[in-house]
């Protein structure tokens, strides 16, 4: 495989190069703190950033939005959006 970008450093506005799938959770932390969320199917999303001194909620997401918040935690209760994957 070739890659042409492995010396480039990574950076909140690069591509994500791990994204992995989210499970909410009420009291687990996301595994690595992504750069964004990605939301397959739309509804709210309740998650606390990763400097956040409390959650947030974010409503109405639309199937397929990219939310550009760099989240510790996603929650599960309140959380009604699914297919949500973390751009690592």
């Amino acid at each position: 495989m070739t890659d042409p970008y492995t010396s480039f450093i990574d950076n909140p506005i690069a591509s994500a190069r791990a994204p992995y799938a989210v499970v909410p959770h009420d009291s687990d932390a996301l595994p690595v703190v992504p750069k964004a969320l990605y939301v397959g199917t739309g509804g709210t999303v309740v998650l606390r950033g990763v400097d956040g001194a409390a959650d947030v909620s974010f409503l109405h997401v639309a199937d397929g939005q990219v939310l550009d918040v760099r989240a510790r935690y996603v929650r599960a209760t309140g959380t009604t959006a699914a297919n949500i994957v973390a751009l690592a």
